[in-house]
């Protein structure tokens, strides 16, 4: 099995780099995996009970609030960090900055990666030097095929300058796919995200390296 795509060309006269290409954008199934499939699958790979399962997974929710709730991180392995986000409103005053300025709240999500070998080079000292890239873990063995099955549910666009397939997204928009995002905007993909998760307020929102 593969991630489908279909081709979709870019009708945004606006961004004049963009506009008229063609770019690959994901296609899901409209069948949603619930509990129960993936409780099933865990179980043909593991020498759990699918009951056993079952109720560890119903019980995850529950325990990664209690821990936000503490303000802790949650890092699950093979697939990454998971931490409280939040925005809040500006304003003038050092000591008017308090929680009641906060005004949304979010889950941040960064996936685990894992550097990839995908080449080498032959230095001049006649070593060979690797050439590494990290790749996202939950995504490494992903492939890619297209798909022209009109029953597939295509992801709709949330505004005219989002961005939902492979492309990059230098404006304000949204990029869910694996593309680059240099603007203000949210990416939820495997792309490069400079602020490494949303940030919607003031503060600062880095990578988490440990």
């Amino acid at each position: 099995m593969s991630q489908k795509f279909i081709k979709t060309q870019n009708h945004n006269q606006y961004n004049p780099k963009s506009y008229g290409k063609y770019y690959a954008e994901p296609v899901y199934d409209k069948k949603f995996v619930e509990t129960d499939e993936i409780a099933d699958f865990i179980q043909t790979q593991a020498t759990l009970k699918r009951s056993d399962i079952k109720a560890a997974l119903d019980e995850l929710g529950a325990a990664m609030k209690h821990f936000f709730e503490m303000g802790q991180k949650v890092r699950l392995a093979g697939i990454g960090i998971f931490k409280v986000g939040f925005s809040s409103i500006g304003v003038v005053n050092k000591d008017d900055c308090t929680a009641s300025t906060i005004a949304t709240r979010r889950v941040l999500f960064q996936p685990e990666t894992e550097r990839v070998v995908v080449g080498q080079e032959k230095k001049t000292d006649g070593s060979i030097k690797l050439k590494y890239v990290n790749a996202i873990s939950l995504l490494k063995d992903v492939t890619f095929e297209e798909t022209h099955d009109n029953t597939m549910n295509v992801e709709p666009e949330e505004e005219e300058n989002s961005n939902t397939g492979g492309g990059s997204t230098q404006g304000g928009g949204t990029n869910t796919g694996g593309g680059t995002n240099t603007g203000g905007g949210t990416n939820t993909g495997g792309g490069d995200n400079t602020g490494g998760g949303d940030n919607g307020g003031g503060g600062d929102d880095q990578p988490d390296n440990n």
